[in-house]
């Protein structure tokens, strides 16, 4: 297989394999440059036909986009929005194709949007092992964080943005003003500010976004964590908690901001039927609450992709892996299942959001919001690759990459038929595949450089760590 073509995955249920290689198919629709004329030139990562560049675009696509063996590039849509930073340090959360524009509204004057261009990097970095590009991007990041501590932080420590900034147009955070969310975002940014800078080996700027990520962490746990419900929420402009429970709650998990006995109270609440363990995991808002949707209602019990992914990353920072992967296995049946004729003999397709308690895609129950009567959209794929490339190469099959460290990890509950197929690490192609043969389980390799590879057999406490030769080899998972 040639190094352009999309790396292969094996799994024992074959639509799985299926849904990824068709994504990559779709995805070439989202792959485009603007109008003739337009602001914004070059190729980058949109949904089709759209008239505007969004910051959860650019960042979002770039966790997929990375397993592509570079056909699509990662970082040209990130590049789009560095390019447009302003004196201030300011970079908007959207901006017109054609025009190059920044767009803000009412809702959001400052156009602030989902402040995660600093995990995007990071994760960018140990796909493509790129030192010079953080080098650079680094300084940009850091005028962008300060620009939003300018204008959002407030005397409490915490920030200050409206709900539409995260995303979450019609959640029941009406009352909010210091959202979890957000201030959650704001401490996974500078934490992964801190790693780059390690990286770079520059202390005195790793120094200072630690002791901002603390600062934040101690502020999230003593003013948004309430002791009796076991959960974090949204403040209001009193500093009161609003105690609604919603999905927002989940990224504090990807922040690493609660502690063990906190991290298993929220991990507890994903298991329950009746909170966030849906038949379809995980619901935006508790569905115990009175707010709750079962059509979905937008942000009123919608089963959104990449807030399903951001809660299972949050899983993996507290070793929940079997959980995490059960997740993610449910969640993509759902998925699927989403897919297939109704009853009225109309074909399925891919959803920005679904159900919560069976398959199908979200619809509204009541009239919707203004100018949302288009959700959920079809074929968003800056959310639902998440699932189908992602989510499915990193959890289900269970491969974790780094590629300046030379590893890969392996990480599975028990022994099954399943591997990945010429993946590039930007020049070496490795394969790994776990079969059924005559002598019991076996793991065949194949790489053309030098790697280490570790394996990690959940169920049966296996562990082992082996540097791979390049050139083909095995192992026996009983010889471990």
């Amino acid at each position: 297989m040639s190094k352009r073509d999309f790396p292969r995955i094996h799994f024992y249920d074959q639509d799985f394999v299926d849904i990824y290689d068709r994504t990559w198919a779709w995805v070439q629709d989202c792959w485009d440059k603007g109008p003739e004329n337009s602001a914004i030139t070059g190729k980058f990562f949109s949904y089709p036909e759209s008239e505007t560049l969004t910051q959860m675009d650019a960042i979002f696509s770039s966790f997929f986009l990375v397993y592509s063996n570079r056909i699509f590039q990662a970082n040209p849509t990130l590049d789009v929005f560095y390019g447009r930073q302003e004196e201030s340090g300011a970079i908007r959360g959207a901006y017109n194709i054609k025009s190059g524009a920044s767009i803000c509204g009412e809702d959001n004057p400052h156009g602030i949007g989902i402040p995660l261009f600093a995990w995007a990097e990071f994760n960018l970095y140990h796909k493509a092992a790129n030192k010079k590009r953080i080098k650079e991007v680094l300084p940009i990041l850091d005028r962008y964080n300060n620009w939003i501590d300018s204008e959002f932080k407030n005397e409490n420590g915490l920030y200050e943005v409206p709900v539409t900034a995260t995303g979450m147009f019609n959640a029941p955070r009406e009352d909010a003003v210091y959202l979890v969310d957000f201030n959650a975002m704001m401490a996974i940014n500078v934490l992964y500010m801190a790693a780059i800078a390690d990286i770079l080996n520059d202390k005195d700027s790793g120094f200072r976004y630690k002791k901002q990520y603390f600062s934040l962490k101690t502020r999230i746990n003593s003013l948004m964590w309430d002791p009796g419900d076991g959960f974090y929420y949204d403040l209001d402009k009193n500093g009161k908690r609003i105690k609604i429970k919603t999905i927002a709650a989940y990224w504090t998990l990807l922040a690493e901001i609660p502690n063990e006995d906190k991290a298993a109270q929220l991990v507890e609440k994903l298991k329950l039927p009746d909170v966030f363990g849906t038949a379809h995991p995980f619901p935006s808002v508790a569905a115990n609450e009175k707010v709750f949707s079962e059509s979905g209602d937008g942000y009123r019990g919608s089963v959104f992709p990449h807030l399903n992914f951001m809660v299972i990353k949050g899983l993996e920072r507290y070793q929940q892996w079997d959980l995490a992967r059960e997740s993610a296995i449910r969640h993509l049946y759902f998925i699927l299942d989403s897919m297939q004729e109704n009853e009225s003999g109309v074909k399925g397709s891919l959803y920005e959001a679904y159900k919560p308690l069976k398959e199908g895609k979200s619809e509204w129950s009541c009239e919707p919001p203004a100018n949302w009567s288009f959700f959920p959209r079809n074929q968003y794929f800056t959310f639902v690759a998440l699932s189908t490339i992602c989510l499915t190469v990193e959890n289900i099959v269970g491969l974790t990459i780094s590629l300046p460290r030379k590893t890969v990890d392996w990480i599975i509950p028990n022994m099954e038929i399943m591997g990945i197929e010429n993946l590039s690490l930007k020049k070496n192609l490795i394969t790994i595949r776990s079969i059924k043969s005559v002598r019991g389980w076996e793991i065949n390799l194949e790489s053309e450089k030098l790697y280490y590879f570790t394996i990690n057999i959940l169920n049966q406490k296996k562990k082992k760590t082996l540097p791979i030769p390049s050139g083909k080899c095995s192992m026996l998972v009983d010889k471990l």
